[in-house]
């Protein structure tokens, strides 16, 4: 017996917005020439059905054929989750594979899943899409579903779910618009939780309980990515975390958090340094929070994402500076290991032109040797311009070292 879907909070979008959704995907499919879609990306699963829980380093599938019933196949003890928290798929098309396929060197749970579809009406000859930048389709499930139905052509689907969640919906900007707040007071807590010689780790401790804990009116979630910190002379190379290593004086400490409110992310950079920083680090930072400035002002509909791009080089490059690495990229939901949408960035070489209601986290993050500067915005493309999700002074945040004394 199929229990109903039974609730553990009022679902985040309408039915229609969710159905919305799926027919924009099967649409985007049917002219790409595919019969179905395989997705397994579980930021695409939540915003096709709502379904949201810590499962998938199991295999889970959302099967999206452009025509009939979508099905939702996870480990069975995750598919009570999914009637929990799934609004925008019935119950009846909620499956669950059994728990001997989890960890079994000769049994994949993928077979079992290309049965079931087949019983269901969906083998035969067709040309079936696959998440391949997926994080958690393995090449183990790919095979399986290529064993179980030998008739499909299975081929990647180049992140069609992500580019059909690029422009938001006014329901996802007013959330976005809330992991921003929780973003915003999650910075707040991490630069009054530093003084000289704390231990990293209990700065992040206090960033992780702000990121939970949200706001006044906006419940805070985990982030895809936990608070990054390089600290002194690791301040030269993004994406560290934290050591046990006390905070230093007179050198930077670079944050990059996230507020996250029902999965939407808005991401935020700044670097702190206690007490005097060195003269190269202010200039560091003076030009690129130009570049940033100039680069948020030329956003705006229409404009060529390396438009923006050129804005913010053409500022560092006369203050003799040259950042490698892109100036941004879209966000939205996001699950670990990674916010990113994994669509537009926003650097040199980028074609994509900026339309109303895209979302991007712009970080301008300069690491040179044995030092660094990062500074980052999460965006909202408006109709005129730029709106920013996340409010922090754009600035080298310079604590004096008296104040801790």
């Amino acid at each position: 017996m199929v229990p109903e879907n039974q609730l553990t909070r009022p679902p985040a979008f309408s039915a229609s917005e969710y159905a919305a959704r799926q027919e924009r995907v099967r649409q985007r499919a049917a002219e790409r020439g595919f019969d179905a879609l395989l997705i397994a990306d579980p930021s695409n699963l939540y915003y096709l059905t709502g379904y949201d829980a810590w499962s998938f380093y199991t295999p889970q599938v959302l099967h999206l054929p452009v025509e009939g019933a979508p099905t939702l196949i996870m480990r069975a003890m995750d598919a009570h989750g999914a009637w929990r928290t799934a609004t925008g798929i019935a119950a009846s098309d909620i499956f669950g594979y059994p728990e001997r396929l989890i960890h079994n060197a000769t049994e994949h749970s993928g077979d079992w899943m290309g049965k079931l579809l087949g019983e269901r009406g969906h083998g035969g000859r067709q040309r079936v899409g696959y998440e391949g930048e997926a994080h958690f389709f393995t090449i183990r499930t790919y095979l399986a579903f290529a064993a179980a139905q030998p008739q499909w052509s299975l081929e990647d689907c180049d992140d069609l779910v992500n580019w059909a969640r690029l422009i938001k919906s006014p329901a996802e900007i007013e959330i976005m618009r809330g992991a921003g707040r929780v973003c915003t007071e999650v910075m707040r807590t991490a630069v009054a939780a530093m003084w000289p010689g704390r231990p990293q780790n209990e700065v992040a401790a206090e960033i992780l309980a702000a990121q939970a804990r949200g706001t006044v009116g906006t419940d805070g979630d985990y982030p895809a990515i936990v608070p990054l910190l390089p600290t002194g002379p690791g301040a030269d190379t993004p994406h560290l975390t934290w050591t046990e290593e006390p905070t230093p004086v007179g050198a930077p400490i670079s944050l990059e958090l996230a507020g996250v409110h029902r999965r939407y992310h808005a991401p935020m950079a700044r670097t702190v340094v206690i007490g005097r920083p060195p003269e190269d680090l202010k200039r560091l930072a003076a030009a690129t929070v130009e570049g940033v400035n100039e680069a948020l002002a030329v956003v705006r509909p229409g404009v060529l994402a390396r438009d923006v791009s050129a804005a913010f080089t053409r500022v560092i490059s006369a203050a003799g500076y040259e950042k490698t690495s892109r100036l941004g990229y879209s966000i939205g939901i996001g699950y670990p290991p990674d916010w990113g949408e994994r669509t537009i960035s926003i650097r040199s070489e980028e074609e994509a032109v900026l339309e109303e209601n895209m979302t991007f986290h712009m970080i301008a993050g300069m690491w040179l040797a044995d030092s660094g500067f990062e500074l980052s915005e999460a965006i909202h493309v408006t109709d005129t311009g730029v709106e920013l999700f996340t409010h922090a002074p754009r600035e080298l945040i310079t604590l004096e070292e008296r104040r801790f004394r």
